[in-house]
């Protein structure tokens, strides 16, 4: 048994770390710039570009986006090891695409260089005169940060430079600049080597990237800082967990005992009133979504104007933490009944009937006819050696529900209010809050595999015929 935990374990290694590049990955093709996110209302600021530029620098910094992504990368020749250094995700992208037109890094760092000093120089004009005209050239001129088009460059350049000249004004101060400007972009297309992009390269950037960051912080229980609020996304979860595990942990609780004695009667009372009764009952109950009988039980047994007013609402209560326990365990429990039912009834209809076919397969064994003849009673047959060898449908359910008591219900959970880790992963993805979103994926997938590992575990429990050690001759 411990050799085949210790390759359980060295199996579950290389998979948790493709689980991780996989998250990684997604994390850093997910819409939105991260630093412009977690500075979510405080956009770039047009009078003061300099404390703009230094603000999103030290978010960057502070967030780990600082460094490469990865521990080397495979990119063609044209590209630099230092592109990462482009902090701004829409300057970088745009960028690589103008590296995959020309494949010159050099008179395209130079453009891209002049562009940023055009844009001080525009703040410095700024100060004198804010006319349509100004705007106009301040307008083309940040379109060119996100243009990689021939065709679109040249005519933001144009249309720059004709505007400039209407003005005496901006023609003195604006007429140089942006023919630099222009003649450093003639330069990107003047020495184009579109060669380089034709050759393979490997770049190495060693153990301080954002991936090793990451997984390193990961392991020691640090996720990371949520972009939607800066509290730690530990914090965050560690609120959420609680809920979740109550509310799932009672429903999966309450399926089980209820289930298991359900399955195992209507195997052994098989084609009876009751077995019949209780097939129809349940086939109802598991066709059914929870989303709509959430919704319904909300609907007519929270109000009075549809229904009874046996249940308060959506929430868990009002009640401050000083409060008495016992008045907030009544007020808390009135408001979890419903979400715990709506969670119940499914897992029950289901495992009831992985109960029952289990224990029709079982029953039908040579041993248990054997036992029977024995004349052992009704309980010992049933219970002692039936009951154990039908379990592994049940322990199977385990491996895939054990998971869901920390990963939460996002339906019920939205419906009801209640602040576990369903309605959390929601809201972070509607927020686009990305380290608390694949935070809980990779949660996830380490509780899915321990749970493979807690189901083999119980197989063996359940039937001594399994074993995991190879019988030595």
């Amino acid at each position: 048994m411990l050799q085949y935990l210790l390759k359980r374990v060295l199996i579950f290694i290389p998979t948790l770390l493709v689980i991780s590049l996989l998250a990684f990955g997604l994390s850093k093709v997910a819409p939105g710039d991260p630093v412009e996110l977690k500075l979510r209302g405080f956009g770039p600021d047009q009078q003061n570009l300099s404390n703009a530029e230094r603000i999103y620098r030290e978010t960057a910094d502070f967030l780990g986006l600082n460094k490469p992504a990865f521990y080397l990368g495979l990119s063609p020749a044209a590209y630099p090891d230092t592109l990462y250094n482009i902090l701004r995700r829409d300057h970088r992208e745009n960028l690589s695409k103008l590296i995959a037109q020309y494949g010159n890094w050099e008179p395209i760092s130079a453009y891209y260089h002049q562009l940023l000093r055009m844009n001080y120089t525009l703040q410095e004009v700024s100060s004198q005169q804010e006319s349509n005209t100004f705007r106009g050239i301040r307008s083309a001129l940040q379109q060119l940060f996100l243009t990689h088009s021939d065709i679109r460059i040249s005519s933001l350049l144009d249309e720059a430079e004709t505007l400039a000249a209407q003005d005496s004004n901006l023609q003195a101060s604006l007429q140089q600049p942006l023919r630099e400007l222009s003649s450093s972009y003639e330069a990107v297309k003047e020495k184009a080597r579109p060669e380089l992009l034709y050759l393979p390269d490997i770049k190495w950037y060693g153990l301080d990237n954002q991936y090793h960051n990451w997984l390193a912080g990961f392991l020691k229980l640090d996720f990371g800082i949520s972009y939607y609020d800066s509290r730690p996304v530990a914090d965050k979860m560690k609120d959420a967990l609680f809920w979740t595990v109550l509310i799932n942990g009672m429903a999966i609780l309450l399926a089980y005992l209820l289930s298991i004695p359900l399955g195992v009667f209507s195997a052994i009372w098989k084609g009876s009133f009751f077995d019949r009764a209780s097939t129809i009952t349940l086939f109802i109950l598991y066709s059914l979504p929870s989303f709509w009988i959430g919704t319904m039980l909300l609907v007519f047994f929270t109000t009075p104007e549809y229904g009874m007013d046996w249940f308060p609402s959506i929430g868990l209560g009002n009640l401050p933490r000083e409060a008495p326990f016992w008045s907030r365990f009544r007020e808390t429990a009135s408001h979890l009944g419903l979400p715990v039912f709506c969670l119940a009834y499914g897992a029950l209809a289901f495992i009831s009937r992985q109960m029952r076919g289990g224990m029709l397969n079982v029953i039908r064994q040579d041993y248990i006819r054997t036992a029977w003849a024995k004349g052992l009673s009704s309980r010992a047959v049933i219970w002692k050696h039936a009951f154990r060898n039908s379990l592994f449908p049940i322990i199977t359910l385990f491996a895939n529900i054990f998971p869901a008591v920390f990963a939460g219900s996002v339906a019920i959970e939205v419906i009801f209010n209640i602040p576990g880790m369903g309605k959390l992963t929601i809201d972070a993805i509607t927020q686009r809050d990305w380290p608390v979103v694949y935070t809980v994926l990779m949660l996830s997938a380490i509780l899915t595999m321990a749970g493979i590992l807690i189901a083999d575990l119980l197989y063996a429990w359940a039937d001594p015929r399994v074993s995991y050690s190879r019988n030595k001759r």
